[in-house]
């Protein structure tokens, strides 16, 4: 019998999913009877991935996608399932993550009526008035598949939702009865659900940037996220190349620009001092960044041109937002920046190239300074020494955020990323995601011990050594959550809470980080008390990660005064 269930697979299999990161459950029958069915008569099915948690099974799905481009499937249990998703579907949102999330529901029927009618006491509790509500807010689409014979043109919808700009997760629901019907085989024509293609800038603003750029003294690009298209980062470089133009990383999700290039000027993040590239710029154009800047403590000239071009300059998903930008585009950053380099003419260069070429010195100076034993920049650069360019890094560190960025000093799209949100947890999922996506690279975490905590690692280790995808675990050591402490310091810095010891954010007999990894997956666990150990730690992680394909797990005291 060929049913909505074999339909659902097919479809997805049809639209470019190759991996099913699966939490499955009682509401599950038909997808777990149609998948052995496929197996069993050789019919080709995207790949099933047991995930012990729904976080992380979606953070998973969000590396693979961070990674390749590409769209991946998670299927999750009902209405519980949906919030044991939790922080996941924050980041797949913001990040922009092209994920599609399929969840059952309670059967619709209790007497028998239809095969999949209720059958366990769990149908009815776990029954709701709007499971879809949960999580509407964060996606790009959401939809009840209530009969199989369209369930085709549903997924092609979904996923034409997701992989189109702006992207970001779908949510489809169906109750068991419906998922177990014999429908009609059909084969949708797939072009009819295309991939919206990529806006270009308008004339206009293209015109306008290009006069304000033939008489700047100090321009300056602001990016966050333009990375996470290859070809704009090459489109960047070209036009930096020939008009010598700063580029600044505002919290960069992925890289943007290579480190080393002689107009980098950095990243900024949350530190609370004004930044000086800003500060002197006298033409700020923003491409792809949500947070260009913090207005209170950090923020550009108020009498210069500001230009802004992002998929999404409305940030439609954020109640709050503004920047003084009188020139706005919704444009694709590759696009706008190919335009660009068309349009500008030659001009003299050499002042502003010589100007940033020397600030660009003088930083690299400063960050070999902040190399201090026992600093999350020194840790950091001792990682670096040990790995090669193609190296890929995930960083959730929070409290040591700008350190990572910073002096890994990535040059190549495509070897550093964030979640691009803001929920705790991303990068233990999002690295067996990047291996299942790169089986040939060694990917590398850094997150906090409570960044650690929240990532679930006796999951994801479980899930390194299941699906063979091993990685490098830093834990930053902080001794407890550093960010609160200093959020708090922000606001009141001489109050009660700056001369208490204790406000409940310390891990005072703290759990065993490393441990916890080589119980659940076997994986290389060691301490690093003293900073004479690093050095050594690191190679044999190494070691375990690529000779052994072993996960490893360091837990790194840190010197955080």
């Amino acid at each position: 019998m060929y049913t909505t269930a074999m339909a659902f697979l097919e479809a997805l299999r049809e639209t470019g999913v190759s991996h099913l990161f699966a939490n499955l459950g009682s509401d599950h029958p038909a997808l777990i009877e149609s998948l052995a069915e496929a197996r069993a008569e050789g019919v080709p099915m995207p790949r099933l991935i047991t995930c012990p948690n729904e976080m992380v099974a979606l953070s998973a799905a969000h590396g693979y996608a961070q990674a390749t481009g590409r769209a991946q499937a998670v299927i999750v249990h009902v209405e519980c399932g949906t919030q044991a998703l939790a922080g996941a579907v924050h980041n797949a949102a913001k990040g922009r993550a092209p994920v599609l999330i399929f969840a059952g529901m309670s059967p619709v029927t209790q007497e028998g009526e239809l095969p999949g009618s209720r059958n366990e006491f769990i149908h009815w509790l776990q029954d709701v008035n709007d499971q879809r509500a949960i999580v509407r807010q964060y996606m790009r689409y959401d939809n009840e598949i209530r009969t199989g014979v369209n369930v085709k043109q549903l997924v092609y919808r979904a996923m034409q939702f997701a992989k189109s700009d702006p992207q970001g997760p779908v949510y489809l629901i169906a109750a068991r009865e419906v998922l177990e019907q014999e429908v009609p085989r059909i084969t949708p024509n797939p072009a009819y659900w295309p991939v919206l293609p990529s806006s270009p800038a308008p004339a206009e603003w293209i015109e306008a940037l290009a006069a304000s750029l033939a008489t700047a003294r100090r321009p300056l690009v602001v990016t966050s996220y333009l990375g996470r298209k290859v070809e704009a980062v090459a489109e960047l470089v070209r036009l930096c190349d020939r008009a010598a133009i700063g580029v600044l990383e505002s919290v960069p999700n992925c890289v943007n620009f290579p480190a080393d290039h002689p107009m980098y000027q950095g990243v900024q993040g949350n530190e609370p001092a004004q930044n000086e590239a800003l500060a002197e710029a006298d033409l700020v154009i923003v491409l792809d960044s949500d947070v260009p800047w913090i207005p209170t403590v950090n923020k550009p000239r108020q009498d210069i041109p500001v230009f802004h071009a992002d998929i999404d300059p409305l940030k439609q998903q954020m109640p709050l937002w503004q920047i003084p930008a009188l020139h706005i585009a919704r444009a694709d950053a590759a696009t706008a920046l190919q335009q660009l380099n068309e349009t500008i003419e030659p001009t003299d260069i050499t002042e502003r190239k010589t100007h940033y070429a020397a600030q660009h010195a003088a930083r690299a100076q400063e960050l070999l300074d902040r190399e201090t034993e026992g600093s999350a920049e020194w840790v950091t650069s001792r990682v670096r020494r040990q790995i090669d360019r193609d190296t890929i890094v995930l960083n959730e560190a929070i409290t040591s955020y700008r350190a990572i960025a910073e002096h890994i000093g990535p040059r190549d799209p495509g070897t550093m990323f964030t979640s691009g949100g803001g929920s705790l947890g991303w990068n233990g999922g999002a690295a067996i995601g990047f291996r299942l996506a790169c089986p040939e690279k060694t990917v590398i975490t850094f997150s906090g011990d409570g960044s650690y905590l929240f990532s679930v690692p006796s999951a994801v280790h479980w899930m390194a050594r299941r699906y063979a995808t091993p990685f490098l675990q830093i834990v930053l050591n902080n001794g407890g959550w550093r960010s609160p402490r200093l959020s708090m310091l922000s606001l009141h810095p001489d109050g009660y809470a700056s001369r208490s010891s204790d406000i409940g954010v310390s891990f005072d007999q703290p759990p065993d980080y490393s441990g916890i990894a080589a119980a659940a997956g076997g994986a290389f666990a060691r301490k690093v008390a003293r900073p004479e150990e690093l050095d050594a730690a690191i190679e044999q992680a190494l070691h375990a990660v690529r000779v052994e394909k072993r996960a490893a797990v360091l837990d790194v005291l840190l010197n955080v005064g």
